[in-house]
């Protein structure tokens, strides 16, 4: 199997999405779930004609008379009086603005006469009414199919008075680190070990998208091995992602292990940096991942490819945030036979400079990285001063 550009790479990826349907859930616990359903209001917002301002309401025309004073309405009280000529009611910020009123002016332009009557001392006021339905009327769609739901949205949600939300179901994910190199964050490596961090970078990126990610643990350099717990993920998964075990080493066996396990694998390399030895197979049960044991690498292919197929398979259309910024100083790279995916941090100035990068296995340097920057295969430089498109992370 040949390489492949990482164009066709991202669309074999997400031409292989498959819904995983929805559930019912509170609307306190959907943030970061996506919308099955889209939610309309059960009432007009405003519910009622509402005072923007502490002071009197009255009518327009009765602006420049003095004021008999019918009652005072707190928010949360519906009036009793109605106004009429040359009379008013003081009125709080949210209240219930009186029948007959249609201006209310500020308690900081007015003035109690000696007669005990209230008179408006400004050249001029706004209505400061928000009027009943004039933000949502009853019936209208407040949040569509597909949203991913924010901290705003769950405050939209208690407003119209969805209390339980029809969302995506979350992908289950299984998480398997492959090598026998690998120790768990909690043990001292000795000299020829390193701690496990793919897997707890995935879970935690997994998490980010609203899925449910469960770790398999580290599987050793042991095809028989690999293959019973690559047999367990698929059993109760939608996707599975196996970090290490997939470039060209005599104990990089992941692939062939995928083939026993009637993986149909679509590409085993990409023609990208980092990420060569990236690996994608369906099974009939789920969508399966090979990726790089270099932790970069499997952060950024992650970031690139598995990110937005799981927001695909949940029904949201995701759009990472891309900028055009300047570059700060020049970058240059020897061999450019790749797509060059370049971590980048902003400055201070608002421009961007490369983060400094040892390679796929620097892990340190994702810690200041605010987004990456593609080179295209040929392009050896970035000048300084040129503008790129900065894909924040």
């Amino acid at each position: 199997m040949g390489i492949i550009s990482f164009e066709e790479a991202y669309e074999t990826v997400m031409n292989s999405a498959f819904s995983v349907g929805g559930e019912t859930v509170p609307f306190t616990g959907s943030l970061n779930r996506i919308l099955e359903d889209s939610v309309t209001s059960d009432t007009d917002l405003p519910p009622f004609n509402r005072a923007t301002v502490d002071g009197y309401a009255c009518r327009r025309e009765d602006l420049g008379n003095e004021l008999d004073i019918l009652e005072i309405i707190p928010a949360g009280k519906t009036p009793s009086e109605t106004v009429r000529e040359n009379q008013c009611s003081k009125i709080m910020t949210g209240a219930v603005v009186p029948e007959g009123a249609d201006t209310v002016f500020m308690v900081e332009d007015s003035e109690i006469t000696v007669s005990g009557r209230v008179r408006f001392t400004g050249s001029f006021t706004k209505e400061n009414i928000s009027l009943r339905g004039e933000d949502i009327k009853s019936g209208d769609t407040v949040l569509i199919k597909g949203t991913l739901i924010k901290p705003q949205d769950i405050a939209i949600m208690a407003t119209v008075g969805c209390a339980r939300v029809r969302v995506s179901r979350k992908i289950r994910i299984a998480v398997i680190s492959s090598g026998d190199e690998l120790v768990e964050p909690s043990e001292k490596p000795g000299p020829e070990y390193i701690r496990n961090s793919n897997a707890y970078q995935l879970m935690a990126q997994i998490d980010k998208t609203g899925a449910a990610g469960k770790y398999f643990g580290i599987v050793r350099d042991n095809e028989e091995e690999t293959l019973k717990i690559l047999k367990e993920a698929l059993y109760d998964s939608d996707l599975v992602i196996i970090t290490g075990g997939v470039s060209m080493g005599d104990f990089d066996f992941v692939p062939s292990v995928m083939e026993r396990a009637n993986i149909k694998i679509l590409f085993s390399r990409v023609r990208v940096q980092p990420g060569k030895p990236t690996t994608f197979g369906v099974h009939s049960n789920a969508l399966v991942f090979g990726l790089p044991g270099n932790p970069v690498s499997s952060f950024v292919q992650f970031e690139l490819l598995v990110r937005p197929l799981l927001y695909k398979m949940m029904g949201h259309d995701y759009k990472p945030l891309v900028l055009p910024l300047q570059m700060r100083r020049v970058f240059s790279r020897k061999a450019a036979d790749r797509m060059g995916w370049i971590p980048v941090r902003t400055t201070d100035e608002g421009n961007v400079e490369p983060v400094v990068y040892h390679g796929s296995g620097h892990i340190a340097s994702l810690a200041e990285t605010d987004g990456l920057v593609a080179l295209q295969i040929g392009k050896h430089k970035i000048e300084k001063g040129e503008v790129v498109s900065v894909r924040f992370l």
